[in-house]
């Protein structure tokens, strides 16, 4: 509307310009004269103002009934002044004509919004490219086997679909069919493609990428994530920071301080020149300069442009008053499970017998664990996986209830770098002295044993010194220790377990606490858990064996020690220590965004995104005092040119002059807001 306002506004404004006489005049011009062509400059501004000048009238009506006046009045005020004095310089002899002033007012007033408007559409551009991820249809499966295109509003719960490779998920649901990997980067962040197959979750507007899924509608409309996204993100620039609030009042002031200036200008330029068409002009310039378009575009910009940097890189913002506190935290608690955590079991430690190395220790237990679901098998496969090693062929797998496993080994393992040095026909191997031995080479039909301590004692076996030195020492950090047995007579391994700490949690305490914050630590492990996880990530302060119920009492403790606090867990038995938290993130809870408990949800599950926001508010508040500092600093400045305190010395501002000046702030506003999507949040 502005634009489009503006462009006619503009052409129609021409004509006022070149039949202007004070414009012919300064560029020593005569427009072609005709009979009538007197009332060109007055008819076409008045068609100028009714057309380009009335918006702002309606703005400013809502700004006065609830008589809060602001950006909107006074605009109003200096157009309708300028607009008056116009129209009745028709009818007094003497008077300079002012409708060209009035334009050009009008005019760079409508660039300023259309700029504003523009900037702000483009901060909030987040919204639309998420509403674009949206497909218009969908394959639905028929109850013959064929499929349809239907609507995506016509989907419901239970419809199976079929997502074809490069096509986007119409809907939230569950794959019931095939295999592929995904494109999660426009809700996680995470720029790596996740691999789907049957049971898995995915999320609407998310992109297949190469196989074919058939996927079983569970959430559609509104009620997907990325419906919820959109409603969180919205909610959030809507919503307005204490910074906000402040450039509002700031607004309300300078009417007030507009008006007692303009009144000032009046009576000093009447005692100094008298009551003449100058003193009217004087006091319009004041008004045009006292147009806080600038300030009223410092915050929500700002704004705008956060929440949707912030959407980018997985960020969910749900109270802004939170993420502009963010900026002066001095302590981050986290909850230990599943946030620094993996929250799932991994080897940590492994000790071999003599003439035993890990490769082989890790070839038996993966291959006794092979089919266990257990979450200790899953961890020793993963380690065994990870590291290489082939599993050993196994059979007889028995659960020994309360003490581990069993099974028997029925091909010798070799992995490919024994594969590939030759090794004799007698199976043998050398060990790190080059001394031959056969017995480390486990033979068909031998028996192994996988368990924890029941399991040695129920035996009756002797550990080595060395793994029993490597059992002590793991158990001193709370560590599980599971061992493997040979022939129910020989512990030839041990591997100590725990729950895997993340790598990203040692750089996210070293980055927090390179920004003077402080970290602690909540957990309902045991107090050996607890100081041990503290003690590897170097945390300042840790709760240990505290119940869900009691989370909140320790944020409670740290705030009265007069700490701004805030409290990373995972959004849903953490409740009411993020509720109690200065500033709640509830990290992890990317396909969970109906949440209520976060201020502020962190879509992946990565604990840097803590950092990351951190600096985020820091920046996006330097950016706000900047502008307002700006903008006001101008006002400050201006004003009193405006009035003519510097007439003595040939000085004078006309009220189109400030009307460029005012615009040109508002520029320069908009560009330092701009700037906030480049700052550097690694």
């Amino acid at each position: 509307m502005f634009r489009r306002r503006f462009f006619v506004s503009t052409a129609l404004s021409i004509p006022v310009l070149l039949y202007s006489p004070f414009i012919q005049g300064g560029l020593g011009f005569s427009a072609p004269a005709f009979p009538g062509s007197s009332w060109i400059t007055p008819v076409f501004a008045v068609v100028v103002f009714a057309y380009g000048g009335v918006p702002f009238l309606k703005m400013a009506v809502p700004e006065l009934k609830d008589r809060s006046p602001g950006m909107m009045t006074l605009i109003s005020m200096a157009i309708v002044v300028a607009f008056l004095y116009s129209v009745a310089s028709l009818f007094i002899p003497g008077t300079t004509p002012f409708f060209w002033e009035l334009v050009t007012l009008i005019d760079i007033m409508l660039l300023g919004h259309w700029i504003e408007m523009r900037s702000v559409r483009a901060a909030s551009g987040a919204l639309d490219e998420l509403a674009k991820l949206m497909p218009d249809t969908a394959e639905r499966v028929t109850e013959s086997g064929e499929t349809e295109e239907v609507p995506v509003s016509e989907l419901q719960d239970g419809d199976v679909l079929l997502v074809r490779p490069g096509a986007s998920v119409p809907a939230d649901g569950e794959v019931v069919e095939g295999a592929s990997s995904v494109d999660e980067s426009m809700i996680t962040g995470e720029s790596r493609p996740v691999d789907k197959e049957g049971g898995s979750d995915v999320v609407a507007g998310t992109v297949n990428q190469d196989g074919s899924l058939r996927v079983r509608v569970t959430k559609t409309g509104d009620d997907t994530t990325l419906a919820g996204i959109m409603r969180l993100v919205e909610d959030a620039q809507q919503s307005k920071s204490k910074t906000q609030l402040l450039a509002d009042r700031a607004s309300g002031w300078l009417f007030y301080a507009a008006l007692g200036v303009a009144a000032i200008t009046a009576v000093a330029w009447v005692i100094a020149v008298g009551l003449n068409i100058a003193v009217l002009e004087r006091v319009v310039t004041v008004l045009v300069i006292a147009c806080p378009h600038a300030l009223g575009l410092a915050v929500p910009l700002v704004v705008a442009i956060n929440t949707s940097t912030a959407a980018r890189n997985g960020m969910l913002i749900r109270d802004r008053i939170a993420m502009e506190e963010a900026r002066n935290l001095d302590t981050v608690m986290f909850d230990k499970t599943g946030t620094l955590t993996k929250g799932e079991q991994g080897v940590v430690g492994v000790e071999t017998a003599e003439n035993w190395s890990e490769q082989e220790a890790f070839e038996l237990a993966a291959g006794v664990e092979g089919d266990s679901e257990h979450m200790i098998a899953r961890a020793i496969r993963t380690a065994a996986e990870e590291r290489g090693v082939q599993r050993a062929s196994v059979s007889n797998f028995e659960n020994l209830r309360g003490l581990g496993v069993k099974a028997t080994v029925d091909v010798e393992p070799r992995s490919g770098s024994e594969q590939a040095s030759g090794e004799g026909e007698a199976g043998t191997a050398s060990n790190a002295n080059g001394a031959s031995r056969e017995h480390s080479d486990p033979r068909d039909g031998e028996l192994v044993h996988l368990g924890g301590p029941n399991l040695i004692e129920k035996l009756a076996i002797d550990r080595p010194s060395s793994i029993a030195s490597f059992a002590d020492e793991a158990g001193s950090n709370a560590q599980t220790v599971i061992y493997l047995i040979r022939d129910e007579s020989e512990v030839v391994a041990a591997f100590a377990l725990a729950d895997v700490i993340r790598e990203e949690s040692r750089q996210t305490i070293d980055a927090l606490h390179a920004m003077d914050i402080e970290v602690a630590m909540l957990t309902g492990d045991s107090e050996d858990v607890a100081k041990a996880v503290s003690e590897e990530l170097g945390i300042d302060q840790y709760f240990a064996e505290v119940l869900p119920e009691e989370k909140d009492t320790k944020v409670e403790q740290l705030q009265s020690e007069g700490k701004l606090v805030a409290m990373v867990g995972d959004g849903v038995n953490d409740a009411p220590a993020l509720t109690r938290a200065d500033v709640g993130i509830a990290i992890g809870s990317g396909t969970d965004v109906a949440i209520e408990s976060g201020d502020i949800i962190l879509v992946e599950n990565n604990p840097r995104d803590v950092v990351r926001l951190i600096k985020l508010s820091k920046a996006s508040y330097r950016k706000m005092q900047e502008n307002l500092v700006w903008a006001t600093g101008y006002n400050v400045f201006a004003l009193p040119l405006a009035a003519g305190i510097l007439a003595p010395i040939g000085i004078l501002l006309s009220p189109a002059i400030g009307a460029v000046f005012m615009s040109l702030s508002t520029v320069i506003v908009a560009i330092n807001a701009r700037r906030l999507r480049g700052v550097d949040l690694s």
